[in-house]
């Protein structure tokens, strides 16, 4: 019989979710902020109180960082010993912290986060990568095999912190890249190269993104700092450089 399974949560990734991990399942879910009515009638799945879904055997939060703290205490009552709960942050750092301090001693944990989301993962998932970070109990080693045997994802084991460190520059840097262009709306080009047509893809892929997410990466990393830090730094040298060769304006208005 297929194990219960609470998704607490069901935005934008969370709903994404639900198409890869419902057929392994039998999954219960809630979030107080949406009608689950649409997403129940297409996956099959049961729509729960939240004491509902955080009594199944495994417990997934896929809520903003900015809500753990707040719905792990909620949640920590409800659940049974034994349960294994992962979450599926951006950051791992602040929500390790959230989800060893919050959920009884009695609850193993695995920290996870899906280097992906709907675009990047809207082809299919196979063969993305996952970082795993294991905080509580001995189940991280069936979580990776699961990932990696049912969902063919590539997991990536890691500590909080080295997830930190790297992301700060894999998702900080390129996430405030794309919000960049898309503040500069560039739009209607028709005389575009590859290169710039695979920066766009990129950007593609991150625009629609929550601000909560956006803040997260950019604001709860405390590595992010360090990296915008040295990208900026790195930029205005750069400018300065470019000045240096800019034409004269004698010779700007000479070919005018």
């Amino acid at each position: 019989m297929a194990k219960s399974l609470g998704l607490i949560g069901c935005g934008a990734f969370g709903s994404f979710m639900l198409h890869h991990i419902a057929p392994f399942f039998q999954v219960r879910i809630y979030d107080r902020f949406r009608d689950l009515g649409p997403i129940d009638q297409s996956y099959k799945v049961e729509v729960g109180t939240l004491a509902e879904v955080a009594a199944a055997e495994i417990v997934v939060l896929a809520v903003p960082v900015q809500e753990l703290g707040a719905i792990t205490l909620e949640i920590a009552p409800y659940l049974r010993p034994g349960t294994l709960v992962l979450d599926v942050a951006s950051v791992k750092l602040k929500p390790t912290e959230i989800l060893a301090a919050n959920l009884p001693t009695n609850i193993d944990i695995v920290s996870t986060h899906p280097l992906f989301g709907p675009q990047s993962g809207k082809q299919g998932i196979a063969g993305l990568n996952v970082v795993i970070c294991p905080i509580r109990g001995e189940r991280a080693g069936c979580v990776a095999r699961f990932l990696k045997e049912m969902l063919q994802l590539n997991v990536i084991e890691s500590t909080p912190e080295r997830h930190d460190r790297e992301v700060a520059y894999v998702q900080g840097l390129t996430h405030l890249i794309a919000k960049i262009l898309v503040d500069i709306e560039l739009t209607d080009l028709q005389q575009t190269t590859r290169t710039y047509d695979l920066l766009m893809q990129s950007v593609e892929m991150v625009r629609y993104d929550s601000e909560e997410l956006f803040q997260a990466i950019e604001s709860i990393n405390p590595f992010v700092s360090e990296a915008k830090k040295r990208f900026f730094d790195s930029a205005r040298r750069l400018e300065s450089r470019l000045s240096r060769h800019a034409p004269a304006p004698s010779a700007m208005e000479a070919l005018v």
